[in-house]
């Protein structure tokens, strides 16, 4: 009789504890609104944050923003006491000169080298001499190369597939010059002159993206890419150009291809006249934090275990070619409304834990930079851990809630989630009970997969942990028409469901943080059960 009335008292007592800890999740939910949803994304999309490029002073104030947010609501900072953990970013620019016959050529009009193709180290070459090779063309009947040695010797190549290919694809001409700079390669060539006729016609886009600088975190494995061996070069230059060199023979592109094809035979020969080329990339430091804010857990003997809610508030800055009169990508969908969403969760537990009712596990708010830039954030806090990823249970990453796609135009009551029974069953089910418990969203798996064509689940900072072996929910709204586009606007954001989105991934916190074990990790991370 007596131990049938202690079950009835245990039952009693966790079922009425549920029932609590429910209310008060409903209860500090309600600052989760399209009200306060507003008050963030209309400052960190506005126009005075420029994009919030990484690197830029629109990141840094974007920075300066969450950073105060945090602050004020009570987090602690958790790196020596700071609230963002540096990340070592610089950023690169190319340094390229051409000479010939001691007069230089005008980069992006008479020449360009690829940023990407040159390691740290850069290259320098000087030759007296330069091998005309026509086309770079081996095929039964015809070969430039004949009898010809190029090791040691800078080749000049027409970037053209062969005579006469004047409605030859692109696809099929890029084909061809790879197979050149390939045979070359191999051969030992110093270096490659491509001959490309539209080089003096470039449109400014192609004059901006090969101008862009090169932003890279660095970290050992990009040490170790960007101090590699230096590439045979390749320098890109213009019709004009190759007839400054070929003057060297007292002769011009016109002449040579012309013989080449009124003959059916080669015009390789040597060009007697110096050409040099240097390129060098010139390294720059640059300020680029992660903002991290810390809400120690309440139980002592949990409060060791961390809990992670990510978003990026990084965007891609402004596009000075973009049509119409605005330029700046404001990212109020991505990431701003994600970031948008970690701000009001954290200050919903911020305001739990004021009133004693804080989370037993310790919850980290972390919104993270350079995702547009290869997630790179989030992966060198996975590699400089502030908490160890042994104690990390989960980490609940929101990368745009704010809008919809064209799958649901008819219904924007849904969100898409990515990779919660990846690695967990434990995980799948909390959130999926959370929501049936206390939102009620639709909930689209369609591109919760590994073989999703989009790649989704490799596409946002989620992924840096579920690399880990930490187990992931990554909350998404699909892309739109605004997607990377100055149309990515606050106007444009369905507050009430960004505000309904962050109350779903707050619960699924809320019961992750509260609960009596942390997920188990029970799949391998190519989806198969551990044994």
């Amino acid at each position: 009789m007596k131990t049938h009335f202690l079950y009835i008292s245990f039952i009693l007592f966790f079922g009425c504890s549920a029932i609590a800890q429910k209310k008060d999740a409903i209860r500090f939910s309600q600052g989760i609104s399209k009200d306060n949803a507003y008050k963030h994304l209309s400052v960190l999309a506005s126009d005075e944050y420029e994009g919030r490029e990484t690197g830029t002073p629109g990141g840094w104030k974007a920075a300066d923003y969450i950073r105060n947010h945090f602050k004020a609501i009570g987090l602690k900072g958790p790196v020596k006491g700071d609230y963002f953990q540096p990340v070592d970013m610089v950023r690169y620019t190319l340094s390229q000169i051409l000479t010939i016959d001691g007069q230089p050529a005008e980069a992006l009009k008479d020449f360009y080298i690829m940023p990407q193709a040159v390691s740290v180290k850069g290259f320098t070459f000087n030759t007296p001499s330069v091998l005309f090779a026509g086309y770079g063309l081996k095929k039964d009947g015809y070969n430039d190369f004949d009898g010809q040695n190029v090791a040691g010797k800078v080749v000049m190549v027409l970037k053209a597939a062969e005579p006469g290919t004047a409605s030859v694809t692109a696809a099929s001409e890029r084909t061809a010059l790879n197979a050149k700079l390939k045979y070359l390669n191999d051969n030992k060539a110093t270096a490659v002159l491509v001959i490309d006729p539209a080089v003096a016609h470039m449109p400014e886009n192609l004059k901006a993206y090969l101008q862009i600088e090169q932003l890279v975190m660095k970290s050992k494995e990009n040490a170790e890419r960007l101090n590699a061996a230096q590439a045979m070069p390749v320098i890109t230059i213009s019709s004009g150009t190759a007839d400054k060199i070929l003057a060297g023979a007292r002769t011009n592109l016109e002449a040579l291809t012309r013989k080449i094809a009124d003959t059916g035979k080669p015009a390789t020969q040597e060009i007697k006249i110096a050409v040099s080329v240097c390129a060098n990339k010139i390294e720059k430091a640059v300020r680029a934090e992660n903002v991290l804010g810390f809400l120690e857990g309440s139980d002592p003997k949990l409060k060791s275990e961390v809990l992670v809610v990510t978003s990026h508030y990084d965007h891609i800055g402004i596009t000075p070619n973009a049509k119409g009169d605005d330029k700046i990508n404001n990212g109020a969908d991505d990431d701003g409304s994600g970031t948008t969403g970690v701000l009001m969760i954290a200050e919903a537990f911020a305001r739990a834990k004021k009133a004693g009712k804080g989370p037993k596990r310790s919850i980290l708010f972390m919104t993270v930079t350079g995702e547009e830039k290869g997630l790179l954030g989030s992966e060198w806090y996975a590699e400089n851990p502030i908490f160890p990823l042994k104690k990390t249970i989960t980490n609940l990453n929101i990368d745009m809630i704010g809008r919809g796609d064209k799958d649901h135009e008819s219904d924007n009551n849904f969100v898409y989630i990515i990779g919660s029974d990846m690695l967990s069953s434990d995980l799948d089910r909390i959130g999926k009970k959370a929501n049936s418990d206390y939102v009620n969203i639709k909930l689209d798996e369609r591109y919760n997969n590994r073989t999703d064509p989009n790649r989704f689940y490799y596409r946002s900072d989620h992924y840096n942990f579920a690399k880990h072996g930490i187990p992931v929910i990554f909350y998404f709204n699909g892309v739109h028409e605004d997607y990377h586009q100055p149309g990515d606007e606050v106007s444009k954001i369905d507050f009430p469901m960004l505000a309904k989105r962050a109350k779903l991934v707050y619960f699924t916190a809320w019961e992750l943080a509260n609960g009596l074990k942390r997920p188990v990790v029970d799949k391998n991370d190519d989806g198969t059960v551990k044994k």
